[in-house]
């Protein structure tokens, strides 16, 4: 490898933690990182550190919190740093022409989709519930448009029917890690090939609302069961059974069976094995669920404290 880089790494969450350790642990050198302002979450209504944040500290790396980046006071203080590169994964915040001039080898972004499909705030979810079977990671070259820019390292992940956001977020976090490192690796060697960004195939990931995760029991068994998928580990597919939420973590399409006159929305099967749905189109059958107040629970857990008979409407 030639000189280590001088890295400021910009992230927030969770998603964001795998790179920057991989980095860490590399021969470059984290200068700094970046993260949103802590914010006030919870019930107490408590000041939080978010992720990266805990994760820099742990690695006694300075964190910076700027409430924007747009002043000069914030771009000097970035300045000051003389980072090689700025690595951003999930921070939040935008960065302007000016910042993305700062570093030597420019803004490098870990995006959780194959680019130029799903750019914006949702790709993992919105993959999920569009049925893609592909998905993956690409590192970027960041452009003043929302994730614009060429392409210079990809890597696929498969989706399979079950796969929910929240275990596709982890896996594809820690593929991010490992193309980061990749893209860093060729970026000294000066082999980085550039690839732009197809227009003509771009999507958009809108971010997700609460709103979204009421259930309409109409809709097939299969556009259910992706958002059921999608929506774990937030809003949570959720119904109502006898006036009461019904948050649905877990499903199970059930494939060859006919809900015969059942209208949907009604239960054709209870047992300890799942809780079949009749759909607009197929049966669904809900395999972890949660009432209010309650951790989340197996159908054979939840069925031992009530009892739910056929022909129980939900919705």
């Amino acid at each position: 490898m030639s000189d280590p880089l001088r890295v400021v790494y910009a992230g927030t969450p969770d998603f964001a933690v795998p790179a920057l350790t991989a980095v860490s642990a590399s021969d470059h050198q984290v200068v700094a990182v970046y993260c949103q302002p802590d914010r006030r979450s919870g019930r107490g209504r408590k000041v939080v550190s978010g992720p990266v944040k805990a994760r820099a500290i742990e690695l006694s790396v300075p964190v910076e919190q700027p409430l924007t980046l747009r002043d000069e006071a914030a771009q000097q203080q970035l300045r000051s740093h003389q980072p090689d590169v700025l690595i951003v994964a999930a921070y939040g915040l935008i960065l302007p022409p000016e910042v993305l001039a700062i570093p030597r080898y420019g803004c490098l972004n870990i995006h959780a989709s194959l680019l130029p499909r799903w750019r914006g705030a949702a790709p993992i979810q919105r993959a999920i519930e569009a049925g893609d079977e592909i998905t993956g990671v690409t590192i970027m070259q960041m452009a003043a448009g929302l994730d614009t820019g060429d392409m210079l390292l990809t890597r696929e992940c498969p989706i399979a029917v079950n796969t929910t956001a929240s275990a596709l977020h982890d896996e594809l976090a820690q593929l991010g890690a490992s193309a980061l490192l990749e893209t860093l690796e060729l970026l000294l060697a000066k082999q980085l090939k550039p690839v732009v960004q197809n227009e003509a195939q771009a999507t958009y990931a809108h971010k997700l609302e609460k709103q979204e995760a009421v259930i309409n029991w109409q809709h097939s068994a299969l556009e259910i069961h992706r958002r059921v998928c999608a929506f774990n580990a937030w809003p949570v597919a959720q119904t109502t059974l006898q006036d009461e939420t019904l948050r649905i973590w877990e499903s199970r399409l059930v494939p060859d069976t006919d809900p015969g006159s059942a209208s949907a929305g009604t239960l054709v099967a209870v047992n300890d094995g799942g809780i079949d749905v009749a759909t607009g189109e197929g049966v669904l059958r809900l395999h972890t669920i949660q009432v209010p107040g309650k951790k989340p629970l197996s159908i054979s857990d939840f069925l031992n404290s009530r009892t739910l008979a056929v022909g129980t409407q939900l919705g």
